[in-house]
């Protein structure tokens, strides 16, 4: 099986190249070859490659910037998912999409499920909305999957970013009133490879929009609670924390309060577990607390 990635440096595409690496012939696209901005590059990398599976796990992630990129965010996680979900359907495979709980507004109290109506509150989640119905508009094989909070030990992601302040500074404030699942990328690559395997023995759930997280729940703020306790077993913390509300931290994009997304659906359909966001943060770690003192070097494994 040949499988298209877009993204190839992505802290997502990074994971799936590992976790699908036994699964057939992996192609990751970079944007310099294959740009999500650019319908023309993309039809013709897709004609010309042909492969016999879709996964785009490229985005404008800038959730901040995207206010005043408006056309930059609707081209890349708009109209590019749409012409990759034609270019799946004209050659009938599978594509592979992925989407945010940034599509809703987090009003609600209880966890969102996928027959929840969508109010993004930024550019960025209306983006990805508009991205989500392109797809469905085409009408292919496709897998929707929305996750939150997604963090790896690659690229720019909250995870790093904590690990960096906390050892930098004396007192670091965070967010304790946005509440959601952090979602290592390695859980979201082997749940999408558990999948692709189960469509290609027909023992998989149907087509459709899904919701993939972590289980649990926590705040910004536990998050950086964890972070900072695996630091401290190294003898590497310095900050001390302080919880604040979101009102406290104002940014360009609103975010949602409630992140929380229901996955059962994805359970009940296709099988597959979904561990514990703090269980999925010790994986990632290595259990110890994979992390080195600042100016040290971090390796990675890449394809």
């Amino acid at each position: 099986m040949k499988i298209l990635i877009t993204g190839s440096k992505g802290q997502l595409s990074q994971e799936l190249q590992l976790a699908l690496a036994g699964e057939g012939k992996v192609l990751a696209l970079g944007h310099k070859v294959l740009d999500l901005a650019e319908p023309m590059q993309i039809r013709q990398q897709v004609r010309l490659l042909r492969p016999d599976l879709i996964i785009n796990a490229a985005a404008y992630t800038a959730v901040d910037p995207a206010q005043d990129n408006r056309d930059q965010a609707f081209a890349v996680n708009a109209t590019g998912p749409g012409v990759l979900a034609e270019e799946a359907a004209a050659l009938g495979i599978p594509l592979i999409h992925y989407s945010t709980d940034y599509v809703f507004d987090g009003r609600k109290r209880e966890p969102y499920n996928e027959e929840d109506h969508p109010a993004p509150l930024s550019v960025y989640g209306a983006s990805k909305l508009a991205g989500e119905q392109a797809i469905q508009a085409v009408g292919g094989q496709h897998l929707i999957l929305r996750t939150s909070w997604v963090y790896s030990l690659h690229g720019r992601n909250f995870l790093l970013t904590m690990q960096r302040l906390l050892q930098e500074r004396d007192a670091l404030s965070v967010v304790d009133d946005e509440v959601g699942a952090p979602t290592w990328a390695g859980t979201i690559a082997a749940v999408t490879a558990e999948m692709v395997r189960k469509w290609r023995t027909g023992t998989g759930g149907p087509s459709g929009l899904y919701h993939l997280t972590a289980s649990g729940e926590t705040s910004w703020y536990g998050f950086a609670c964890s972070i900072a306790q695996h630091l401290e077993r190294q003898g590497l913390l310095r900050a001390r924390l302080e919880p604040i509300q979101s009102t406290d931290y104002p940014t360009a994009a609103q975010r949602p309060l409630n992140s929380r997304l229901s996955c059962a659906r994805l359970q009940r359909d296709w099988g597959v577990e979904l561990p514990d966001w703090e269980t999925a943060l010790h994986q990632c770690l290595g259990n110890t607390g994979n992390f080195q003192a600042i100016g040290g070097h971090q390796a990675t494994q890449t394809i």
